[in-house]
């Protein structure tokens, strides 16, 4: 039960801006969740925090600690990455379109609509307000667009939608100095980009570089002049004194004795104003434009840009998909290619600019590009539609998934990357299943075929079909892999074929209505098959007798599973109930009522009150656990349920998301919203899809609505459509509107002793590691069931003692050990130490093992699944260098047989 949220897969990038810290990890938006990629170790994790809606802004601090969100609603979260918590939150009050920290970390400038609002960044230390407005500009005209800092944090270059940029002072200048911003005038569309230029060797700026929508780039030269010239203009730009004012002498000083009662003001850094002026002529300066160049794209946008101030290089990315790297300040183009045919949305360098990150909210693709090989470093693609169905591989080390955008994605667990996609589908993926023999994987389509798939070579080496054309939408084979059931949408029809001739052997006929459910016995060749005309049927495939069994129900069943052991088959029906059955008695075991479990989010076309929003929510996918002690279930709803089915009560309920961005997730309706015309929330009263940085025609709409209407303004209903348990149960997976979750458990945070005593504690178990005791350290560890104590004990035991202290653990203890010791496989460096533990635990305990597998199963997967990972890195390590090895081994040979002859 003690799953947590791991990571999410199959899941696009749907818009905002992507950022890469510490020059390989890439930061990137993914609904309301933040993913994180290694752009070396090829990894991809999730981080466990959600926003109350899509997010639109990221930003990172200089060393990669801390990171900015801000989401639709212009909630901001501020984010411990290292410890992937949140510390602080902060709303703000307008749209959010450009937010930066500066170069030291120690402030944020944030653009809100026309204002552009400079705080003070939090830091570890616990504030009651974390976030410290220090200053406001209020000087563009319309929105702003664009952000950027000077090395030395002293100015702030802001570009907006009124077709100026502008040049700031942060810091405050003299009193009643007028703090008038430089304008960067004659761009005739908005500003997209603006950044500082800087002299390579006195790291001062010399240039600035402004980019508009419409393709141009000026670029600005700046000369500093004389100082004391601005110091004259300063004088005459001097405010007279407001009413009031306390007067001062030619040096400044109060006059009179009232200088008790006036306070000090404190500057930018918190240092006196009184102590000194600040030197900051840089906005005074004389600025020249350059050069006006044009990038030459027709009747397109410019939509996403960057600059590297190191290598002087600007990248520019267009609403038609294509790209160009330009060499500045003469505007030589290195690369124009292009991607797609869609819009770039966001374009960033990496720190040392060799690397390129390209993101495109229309097909929810990210891919990062090194320029100068002109290689991809990263292409990652998620479904651009709902995922329907998933399937574990036997191992649990790959994932497969299949979508309504007719791909059949491929994924490796542990790292969240996807190795292969298939294509061959013409229509929606609805039903998958993996082999016993781990390399062949089966997928069923609406397109009316059933395809297998080599992972060895990628490629579809059986295709199965049937003499009419039918849409399939479950999928089953036998233990042995010789037989393949599908059954369909619109025949109400089972049809069976043999895996290694692809003909068709027989069809099964006998429901009246979609078979949605297809399972076989994982003990007997009993084919398990329900239906939505209220039956599930038992099937002999082999022996060719039609139903054997028929359990007849209420109402529509949806979906149909059997337990790990063959001895219980579960199914639920349309009116949120799940069954249990004897299916080899035929009697009826438990009934489990869950449509209240399962009841909660209202749409915004309901209709209904809360209290009856519970009326049509039904299970439409269920999964036993690998133990068949509880089950898994999810339908129409933002919850799944976990129950246990021997008491038949619910254990516990996860929230697959909180993302507002969701229709279905709100479980009270705003009623300041509603209307005598409807719902205020299905009106369309946002700008233009492309004067956005996120692209509103993105996935939802596209399925969801018909042509002219705007019907729940495109926003996805939350369900979960598929449920999958890892055989080795230590994860388990959802197919869900916003992508897979994968909730695994993290035995780092749990306590769970499982025979604890007043004298089984950490300090007795240090003792006994003193006292040369691993036995019994080991024992009071295993008692205790923490796991850096258990791999403390591992350690401690001698090579030679392993078999003595294999053959003293107590049987009850063997899960615990076996769980640690493939955990220590994952990670551990000492391979033949901890296979020499596995190897002696089975000597010692092969009997204990064989009686209690159906307890250990998980377990035993586990260390299974590290074992054969281990292997095939060795296997590839040693194949690779067979020839070399041969070649050393015939070098010494011929070396000893010389000195031999000698």
């Amino acid at each position: 039960m003690n799953y947590r949220f791991q990571n999410l897969l199959g899941a696009p990038y749907r818009g905002g801006n992507a950022i890469i810290t510490q020059n390989t990890q890439l930061i990137s938006p993914v609904g309301n969740r933040v993913s994180i990629t290694d752009l070396v170790k090829s990894q991809t994790i999730t981080l466990p925090v959600q926003s109350s809606s899509n997010i639109r802004r990221l930003a990172a601090s200089p060393d990669g600690t801390f990171l900015l969100t801000v989401d639709e609603n212009n909630r901001c979260h501020f984010i411990n990455v290292p410890r992937r918590v949140v510390l602080h939150r902060i709303t703000f009050k307008k749209s959010v379109n450009a937010i930066r920290f500066s170069p030291d970390g120690k402030f944020i400038a944030v653009a809100t609509g026309k204002l552009v609002q400079i705080w003070r960044s939090p830091g570890f230390k616990k504030e009651y307000f974390a976030f410290e407005l220090v200053r406001t500009l209020a000087d563009c005209e319309d929105t702003v667009t664009a952000l950027d800092w000077s090395l030395d944090c002293k100015y702030l270059l802001v570009g907006s939608k009124d077709l100026t940029a502008r040049l700031f002072c942060v810091e405050k200048l003299q009193e009643g100095i007028l703090n008038k911003p430089f304008l960067f005038l004659g761009h005739k569309d908005a500003v997209v980009g603006c950044f500082f230029g800087f002299d390579k060797k006195t790291n001062n700026v010399d240039k600035v570089y402004t980019i508009a929508r419409d393709g141009y780039i000026f670029s600005w030269s700046y000369s500093g002049g004389n100082d004391d010239k601005f110091r004259e203009n300063d004088e005459q730009d001097v405010e007279p004194p407001s009413p009031g004012t306390p007067e001062r002498d030619g040096e400044g000083n109060l006059v009179g004795g009232s200088d008790s009662n006036v306070k000090k003001r404190k500057d930018f850094d918190g240092k006196d104003d009184t102590l000194g002026v600040k030197e900051c002529y840089l906005h005074k300066g004389e600025w020249k434009l350059l050069r006006k160049d044009g990038f030459m794209q027709s009747q397109t946008k410019l939509t996403a840009c960057d600059y590297h101030s190191l290598l002087d290089m600007v990248v520019v990315g267009f609403s038609n998909g294509v790209f160009g790297l330009y060499q500045m300040p003469d505007f030589v183009c290195i690369h124009l290619l292009s991607i797609s045919r869609e819009k770039i949305t966001t374009a960033v360098f990496n720190e040392m600019g060799n690397w390129l990150t390209f993101g495109c909210a229309k097909l929810g693709q990210l891919l990062v590009w090194e320029w100068r090989s002109e290689s991809y470093i990263l292409k990652q693609q998620g479904h651009y539609f709902d995922v329907n169905c998933l399937a574990y591989s036997p191992d649990s080390q790959l994932l497969a998934t299949g979508a309504d955008d007719n791909k059949v994605k491929v994924w490796t667990v542990s790292s969240g990357f996807c190795f292969v996609t298939f294509s061959e589908h013409t229509n929606a993926v609805t039903a998958l299943h993996f082999m016993s023999n781990n390399h062949c994987l089966l997928s069923a389509s609406l397109d009316g075929t059933v395809r297998a798939w080599d992972l060895f070579r990628y490629r579809n080496f059986r295709t199965f079909t049937t003499p009419s054309s039918r849409q399939f939408v479950s999928l089953a084979a036998d233990q042995s892999g010789e037989v393949i059931c599908a059954g369909t949408l619109d025949s109400f029809e089972i049809f069976v074929w043999s895996m290694k001739t692809g003909r068709l052997l027989d069809v099964l006929s006998g429901h009246e209505g979609p078979v949605h459910g297809l399972m076989f016995s994982p003990t007997n060749a009993v084919l398990a098959s329900s239906s939505w005309d209220k039956t599930v049927r038992l099937w002999d495939v082999f022996e060719g007798k039609g139903a054997v069994e028929t359990f007849s129900h209420m109402h529509d069943v949806l979906t149909v599973v059997y337990r790990p052991d063959g001895r219980q088959l579960a199914c639920s029906t349309l009116d949120g109930q799940i069954n249990f059955w004897d299916p080899i008695n035929g009697l009826l075991m438990y009934t489990i009522e869950g449509r209240r479990d399962i009841a909660g989010g209202r749409l915004m076309t309901d209709r209904r009150s809360a209290a009856k929003s519970s009326a049509g929510k039904c299970f439409t996918t269920l999964c036993y656990s690998a133990d068949g002690s509880y089950i898994l279930a999810g339908g129409s709803s933002k919850y799944i349920c976990m129950y246990d089915i021997a008491d038949q009560v619910l254990l516990r309920r996860f929230q697959i998301t909180h993302n507002l961005s969701l229709d279905g997730v709100l479980d009270f309706l705003n009623s300041k919203k509603m209307t005598d015309a409807g719902p205020l929330d299905l009106i369309d009263d946002e700008d233009a899809d492309t004067e956005e940085g996120v692209d509103k025609q993105v996935r939802g709409k596209l399925g969801y609505d018909l042509p002219g209407s705007m019907p729940n303004r495109g926003r996805p209903i939350i369900r979960t459509k598929c449920l999958r348990i890892a055989p080795t149960g230590r994860n388990f997976s959802a197919a869900t509107t916003e992508g897979v979750l994968v909730y695994s458990i993290d035995d780092s945070f749990i306590f769970d002793p499982t025979d604890l005593d007043i004298d089984v504690t950490p300090e007795a178990v240090d003792e006994a590691l003193n006292e040369d005791q691993p036995n019994r350290a080991l024992i009071l560890s295993l008692r205790l069931n923490e796991d850096s104590l258990i791999k403390k004990c591992i350690f401690a035991v001698s090579p030679l003692d392993i078999p003595a202290v294999a053959s003293s653990i107590p049987c009850r203890y063997l899960q615990r050990l076996v769980e640690a010791l493939a955990d220590l496989l994952e990670s551990c460096p000492h391979l033949e130490f901890i296979l020499r533990w596995c190897q002696e635990l089975c000597k010692a305990h092969g009997n204990s093992i064989q009686q209690n597998s159906r307890n250990l199963l998980p377990s035993l997967k586990s260390l299974q699944k590290a074992i054969t990972r281990i292997h095939q890195e060795l296997a590839d390590t040693c194949s690779s260098n067979e020839y070399m090895l041969r070649y050393l081994c015939s070098t010494s040979n011929k070396k000893w047989t010389s000195q031999g002859d000698e």
